[in-house]
């Protein structure tokens, strides 16, 4: 930790956040105004979405595609970009250092308001840092001049940890915990928002809806070509492979399934893949090479992740849940087809697979046509349908 870092944790929270603007504002200045990328050009159709500024796993830049496809609809995505961080696909972005810099932030202002429609992820604010803990004052400005806003989250954004703590057996969060602690006063202030704002909101993933229960659920969204393409066919190897992909290593698990797997490959049962480091363009070869994929065991749901192994026919192991599993099949009529396991169960469930290979694949052959149907962006637009373009103008 830098000396600067360990003083301002120890400033009273206003003058945390305006010490880290001006600090942000001074690294700026590294910047040429002229090294910035352009701003796209302001589409000319009825209807003009703008989503960001997280586009956390790319899912901002999915959306925006996916609203693409509709009559009259045209869609931008917005990310801040942070240095050493994987970077997904965007239509513009800026350095984190730039957020503070008052000249970009007025240049961002004027061009996000000639939008019709902004979605706004995870309430990070869209205009910079300006001193505000959150998105709210630019929510306020933005449906001022008469701009249709949407909040979205993708999870530990609005996640309760004591909520879910009582709920799941195998919750990731405790009191007195650092990761819960931070996460619970962020996601008590954003379900206040939430309510004072009185916005349409979405989610990712339908877990989510027992935090926000007047939201929609917007599926996350793929493309899934690259990942049926990059596949090679199931047990075609000396060994089965099984990767695991540990992007946040508390909530999915990861001691615990680094255990199972070691054990599983020092008996030599298995080949134990533990992804780190990969650029997602890179991503689909690696999955694809794998022939089962442990994606989490501790928060109950799929996400992302779990919906590209899917897409690329791999026999995804996870711990979904049955209320997840309800609602899937309540919304779509679909069973989500991820074999379910827990840190208790996963080392049987694994065995089972490895000695009944020709029962595990039929279950990875059902992950494409379900990704197909409702992940590769087509029911992302549909639920985009109903707040881009009311009933009354269709």
């Amino acid at each position: 930790m830098t000396v600067t870092r360990a003083i301002r944790e120890h400033l009273p929270a206003p003058l945390a956040r305006t010490a880290g603007a001006v600090r942000r504002r001074l690294r700026g200045v590294r910047y040429s105004f002229a090294q910035l990328p352009a701003f796209p050009s302001v589409p000319t159709t009825p209807v003009r979405m703008l989503v960001g500024p997280t586009n956390s796993a790319g899912q901002g830049h999915a959306w925006a595609q996916a609203a693409n496809t509709l009559p009259d609809v045209a869609a931008v995505s917005f990310a801040f970009h942070r240095k050493g961080r994987f970077q997904f696909a965007d239509d513009y972005g800026v350095p984190l250092a730039w957020f503070g810099q008052p000249r970009w932030q007025r240049a961002q202002q004027h061009y996000v308001a000639q939008y019709t429609h902004v979605m706004v992820e995870s309430l990070r604010p869209l205009f910079g840092a300006r001193g505000f803990a959150d998105a709210q004052p630019d929510v306020e400005e933005l449906v001022g001049k008469g701009v249709n806003v949407a909040l979205l989250f993708h999870g530990s954004d609005i996640r309760l940890p004591s909520r879910h703590a009582k709920r799941e057996r195998w919750s990731p969060f405790a009191p007195g915990d650092d990761l819960t602690e931070r996460l619970e006063p962020q996601a008590r202030r954003h379900a206040e928002l939430v309510e004072s704002l009185g916005l349409p909101v979405f989610v990712s993933t339908v877990d989510l809806l027992d935090d926000v229960p007047n939201a929609q659920w917007l599926p996350v969204a793929i493309d899934p070509a690259p990942w049926q393409r990059a596949a090679r066919p199931l047990f075609s190897t000396a060994k089965p492979v099984v990767a695991h992909v540990p992007s946040n290593a508390k909530l999915k698990g990861t001691q615990e399934i680094d255990e199972v797997l070691t054990t599983l490959q020092d008996r030599g049962l298995v080949e134990y893949r533990r992804i780190s480091g990969v650029q997602h363009q890179d991503m689909p070869a690696v999955i694809g090479d794998a022939d089962i994929v442990v994606d989490q065991l501790h928060i109950g749901l799929y996400g992302v992740a779990a919906a590209e192994a899917l897409a690329a026919g791999r026999i995804v192991v996870s711990y979904v849940g049955d209320e997840v599993r309800r609602k899937v099949r309540s919304l779509t009529g679909r069973e989500v087809p991820i074999v379910e396991a827990d840190p208790d169960t996963l080392g049987d469930v694994l065995g089972g697979l490895i000695a009944d290979r020709d029962t595990a694949a039929e279950r990875a052959a059902a992950g494409p046509g379900f990704v197909t149907e409702l992940h590769d962006g087509r029911r992302s637009a549909e639920v985009l349908r109903s707040w881009l373009i009311p009933k009354e103008i269709l």
